[in-house]
């Protein structure tokens, strides 16, 4: 028996049980930024795999002045829509980015999605996040918000896919997705990697907007998610915990290291230029028998050497 898990580096052992395993990195891949998608074989079965998210949430946050106040919070540049093609609304794009402590350590980890509700208007945006941490966002943002021209609401009618072709190892390639045609939904690459595929928001259900679709089994997407070494929600990323560059956030394009003034820029600036990163996460794979009552988050595990690997989650 095997299990994926999510490691945060290595640190001294500070007492208790630990469990000693052997511990074999997965294979070393740098997060691919490319674009595009196979879609798989039609004739030879369904080619998308459409994933429910129900832990994920949406937030959305509009008003003339809601540029500004997200730029002031987020560690990235925002996802503005680019020209629209025809007579429609320019179509969403996406962007991931992180919420910040003043300390300089994450708090929440977003994708957002731009879009123009009318072409006469500023743009708005939607804040997927997970959805244990929704209303502590949400009090976030109101704490800064202050005078600021700014309304933030939950879309709870918007459903999160993720959507992956029929052999998730081959989430790279030339054949992208369209955005459905007269339906109320948002399609964009996931902007972290394009091995994680696209991320659809919906009011219906997602295998019926994706041609070929068919509904995937969550696990299999998590299992996916934690080979690439993406994290994602507060299990991976408790709230004040981490540094964001020790959770891959340079390494999925969600940090911008030329954008103006945001919460806890100084030590993220301070962290990139000294190049000194003491622990980040990092995908591994456990080979050998389990313990029967499986591995609860926080067990202690020791590599070869005896050194304690900092435990975060594992499927």
């Amino acid at each position: 028996m095997a299990a994926a898990a999510l490691l945060r580096g290595t640190a001294p052992g500070r007492g208790g049980p630990a469990w000693r395993w052997r511990l074999r990195a997965a294979p070393g891949r740098r997060l691919d930024h490319t674009s595009g998608l196979h879609g798989g074989d039609a004739a030879g079965g369904p080619a998308w795999a459409c994933f429910p998210l129900g832990e994920r949430a949406l937030l959305r946050v509009r008003g003339p002045d809601s540029a500004p106040f997200l730029l002031g919070l987020l560690t990235n540049e925002l996802p503005l829509p680019g020209p629209a093609d025809g007579a429609g609304p320019p179509p969403a794009r996406a962007g991931y980015a992180h919420f910040l402590n003043v300390q300089g350590r994450t708090l929440y980890d977003v994708i957002l999605y731009g879009l123009l509700e009318r072409t006469d208007q500023a743009p708005a945006f939607l804040l997927e996040c997970d959805r244990a941490a929704l209303g502590a966002l949400q009090r976030h943002l109101a704490l800064h918000r202050v005078r600021r021209k700014v309304t933030v609401e939950p879309r709870p009618e918007l459903r999160v896919w993720a959507v992956l072709p029929g052999s998730p190892e081959e989430a790279c390639g030339a054949a992208p997705l369209q955005e459905p045609a007269g339906s109320v939904a948002i399609l964009a690459r996931d902007p972290r990697t394009s091995r994680m595929g696209w991320r659809l928001l919906a009011e219906g259900q997602g295998p019926a907007l994706v041609p070929g679709g068919r509904l995937g089994e969550l696990q299999d997407y998590h299992r996916h998610r934690y080979q690439q070494g993406v994290p994602e929600g507060v299990h991976d990323l408790p709230p004040g915990v981490a540094l964001p560059l020790e959770s891959n956030l340079a390494f999925m394009n969600g940090v911008s290291f030329t954008k103006g003034c945001y919460v806890g820029q100084e030590l993220t600036a301070r962290t990139h230029h000294m190049g000194v990163i003491r622990k980040r996460l990092f995908p591994v794979q456990f080979s050998g028998p389990l313990p029967a009552s499986g591995i609860a988050p926080g067990t202690s595990v020791l590599t070869e050497s005896g050194q304690a690997a900092v435990w975060t989650s594992c499927l």
